[in-house]
């Protein structure tokens, strides 16, 4: 069996479903119930709390470990988690972790993931690290104000960075699930291209079919936006990669040709097959 952290978001839904049709037993581990595929078995389950997965630990080949913005604040366990887990006999853990481990090693929550990813390489046999960057489902926080105003607001318009659909990453963390030639390898996931928000809208709203405007927030109304919804300390990191982006940031990461063999979906792509959530 394999279980599915993180099993009703964007990487997970489509990684769960994958699993299901490659024929494996699958438990799909989330916070709140959501929809899963016939055959998938569900658990809602915290996380935090890493005993309340002990009965289905034991049960289980493979893990993918997707921890969630508060987990690596204070009171978060995801070290206790992989302990568990290995105590249980699994043997396989992938873990979703981050492209700013590489980029930008040194604040507090890329050290702590750099250290748990150093925990999953010691603790099973058979792990595999994948680090994307940013995300092209972020702009779903922008839904709202589309759907009501036609209008997206956001911080540093005109900074262009790549961005994965997390559709690449749920392929690239089920091959390494399912296929033993990518054990032992950490793979760095972006888009093909790099796209300012300014970019973005402008994608969103052809696949709309209507026009959008763009509202440039500063980054002290961004970070209080995002604050809601992360740790401060994690909203500052975003900002600070959004505005002024690296040399190794802006680059094109190698990591799904390097697993799938094909090129990454770019935004636009995104975009078509989630309109409906704009409209």
């Amino acid at each position: 069996m394999i279980v599915v952290t993180g099993a009703t978001g964007n990487i997970g839904r489509p990684l769960t479903r994958a699993l299901a049709e490659a024929g494996e037993r699958v438990t799909a581990v989330s916070r709140h119930p959501g929809p899963v595929p016939d055959g998938v078995r569900q658990l809602t389950a915290d996380l935090a709390e890493p005993a309340s997965l002990e009965g289905v630990l034991t049960e289980a080949k493979a893990l993918f470990l997707l921890l969630s913005g508060d987990l690596h604040g204070p009171g978060g366990a995801p070290a206790e988690l992989v302990r568990r887990a290995a105590s249980a006999g699994v043997r396989r853990i992938v873990l979703l972790s981050t492209q700013g481990v590489v980029t930008r090693p040194f604040g507090r929550t890329r050290i702590a993931m750099r250290a748990l990813e150093d925990l999953v390489r010691a603790s099973v046999p058979e792990w595999a690290i994948v680090r994307p960057g940013g995300f092209a489902s972020n702009t779903l926080w922008w839904a709202e104000s589309i759907r009501t105003g036609r209008l997206v607001a956001a911080p540093f318009g005109d900074v262009a960075t790549p961005v994965v659909d997390p559709a690449d990453i749920a392929e690239v963390a089920a091959a390494c699930l399912l296929e033993d030639r990518h054990l032992g390898g950490a793979y760095e996931l972006t888009g093909p291209e790099v796209i300012s928000p300014r970019g973005q809208t402008a994608a969103l709203s052809a696949a709309l079919g209507v026009p959008l405007r763009f509202h440039e927030l500063t980054r002290e109304e961004a970070g209080a936006a995002m604050a809601r919804s992360m740790p401060v300390e994690l909203a500052d990191d975003t900002l600070d990669i959004l505005g002024a982006p690296s040399a190794a940031e802006l680059r094109i990461g190698p990591g799904v040709r390097e697993v799938l063999g094909r090129d990454p979906r770019t935004f636009a792509d995104w975009a078509a097959r989630h309109v409906d959530a704009f409209r």
